[in-house]
């Protein structure tokens, strides 16, 4: 994949997104210490080239309800393109896998799963494991607490990427 080429500003407009969302013109020229026009110019040139994804609030949801945190590790009995497919079809349909990454190594999948009880998690897994996607085995890790959450510092990385490029 080809990758886009950011200055020391672009950077910084990327970083006051990340950090505080979908922002005014003005609110975010002030943060970068830039002109709202050319700010904004630049602002869109990186949504343009698909740099922004999206912009979400963080919801404290334990806070509203209870919920049940779990990783799933998840094997395949076979490994044909049309199991991945399958596989990754359905999960893509499930609201409460929230997170679902494919691995290298020991297992296929690791996947995030939020759900208000251990209960409705056991049925989740016994409805899939009925759907015969492909599961030949799975292992839970129960998240006992948070530990760390945060997202990726994108100036602290392109300070390193600099660093080692050099």
């Amino acid at each position: 994949m080809k990758k886009v080429a950011l200055d020391a500003m672009d950077v910084r407009i990327l970083s006051a997104v990340q950090q505080h969302g979908q922002i005014s013109k003005n609110q975010l020229a002030e943060l970068v210490n830039l002109s709202p026009t050319p700010c904004w110019l630049r602002l869109t040139k990186l949504k343009n080239a698909g740099l922004i994804t999206g912009y979400r609030g963080q919801v404290a949801v334990d806070k509203i309800i209870d919920i049940t945190k779990v990783f799933v590790t998840v094997s395949l009995k076979a490994h044909k393109k049309s199991d991945f497919d399958r596989f990754e079809k359905r999960i893509q349909s499930i609201d409460e896998i929230v997170e679902c990454c494919a691995t290298g190594g020991g297992c296929d999948y690791v996947l995030k799963v939020i759900t208000t009880s251990l209960f409705n998690f056991q049925a989740l897994i016994e409805q899939l494991l009925d759907e015969d996607i492909g599961i030949d085995r799975y292992y839970i890790y129960m998240v006992t607490k948070d530990v760390k959450s945060t997202s990726l510092s994108l100036s602290k990385l392109m300070e390193i990427k600099n660093r080692t490029s050099e």
